[in-house]
């Protein structure tokens, strides 16, 4: 009986894909991560010969997509397309997937640093003037909640300060973003590809990057945020995860696919455009990040007096 189990799923895993692959993505269309999800979804339809299509299913930080990835008839053929919220959730909300009961790990895309925008006419240049302004004005400076680790930025900050940081919260980056420049909130963590563009029309201001290290992908000549906050570490990355009872032999195949779709001359160019640096590796390696970023990030969101309501 078991070789019977083991022969049926590596003939599952050899057939996939059989079907159209549905990717579900937890944002509206048109951001910077959808783009990046349907940038890797073109490329497995290529390679497999199946249509990838993109399903929107924005709302709850992502848990609206999670749940239904969960849900999803564990063969291979629904992928959920994550980020550091899918870890975050949880510490926000009763209601949230848990990332390692009700989702299996496949695959590490990229990672990409972030950047601490400031709206032009916020008097701080510098991280340390901005903790200065912080304390000597409590309950007066803004910080934009976006959700994952944009208010988990905002969170570290605060403690940072020792004060009261104001988190005006948003339903995703792009809204916070117009209110930074629009003058609304006076602080915003962004995705640093989606920032740059911002930053040299002069809408906005970057103060410093939270790679960690000075020199890396765009606005690289940035000061790090370490640098002023000793172990402030804030990496933003993309992933995909699929139903729980995925056989591991067709997660195996589908982590292979995709990591294929990494090393293509397309990607590769695109991803290093938008300033995202190729990971890929094996689901174990993916589990590992999960596991690390949710105690990190948990430690500092509880620190910080966050409570799931």
């Amino acid at each position: 009986m078991l070789f019977l189990l083991f022969f049926s799923t590596g003939v599952l895993a050899q057939d996939w894909p059989s079907k159209p692959v549905r990717w579900l993505v937890p944002f509206a269309p048109g951001g910077p991560a959808d783009v990046v999800a349907r940038i890797v979804a073109a490329g497995l339809a290529e390679r497999t010969g199946q249509p990838n299509p993109v399903e929107n299913q924005a709302g709850a930080s992502g848990n609206i997509a999670h749940a239904a990835a969960g849900r999803a008839a564990p063969d291979g053929h629904t992928l959920v397309f994550v980020v550091p919220a899918v870890i975050t959730n949880p510490f926000y909300m009763k209601a949230a997937v848990d990332p390692f009961r009700d989702l299996a790990p496949v695959i590490h895309l990229d990672n990409a640093s972030m950047v601490l925008l400031a709206n032009p006419a916020f008097p701080p240049t510098n991280v340390q003037e901005v903790i200065s302004f912080v304390k000597a004005n409590p309950g007066k400076a803004t910080c934009g909640a976006s959700g994952a680790l944009p208010s988990v930025g905002c969170e570290l900050l605060r403690a940072s300060a020792g004060a009261d940081l104001l988190m005006v919260t948003y339903k995703g980056n792009a809204p916070a973003l117009n209110a930074l420049m629009g003058g609304e909130i006076n602080l915003l963590f962004d995705v640093v590809n989606t920032a740059v563009g911002h930053v040299k029309s002069g809408r906005v201001r970057a103060i410093a990057s939270t790679a960690p290290k000075r020199g890396i992908g765009p606005l690289s000549e940035l000061p790090v945020m370490a640098e002023t906050i000793p172990g402030f570490d804030l990496v933003t990355w993309h992933g995909v995860m699929v139903s729980p009872g995925t056989p591991p032999p067709l997660v195996e195949r589908v982590n292979r696919e995709l990591n294929a779709v990494l090393q293509s001359t397309e990607v590769k160019q695109r991803f290093a455009a938008s300033g995202l640096q190729i990971t890929g590796g094996a689901p174990a390696e993916f589990g590992a990040v999960l596991k690390r970023d949710y105690e990190k990030y948990g430690a500092a969101l509880r620190s910080a007096g966050v409570k799931p309501e």
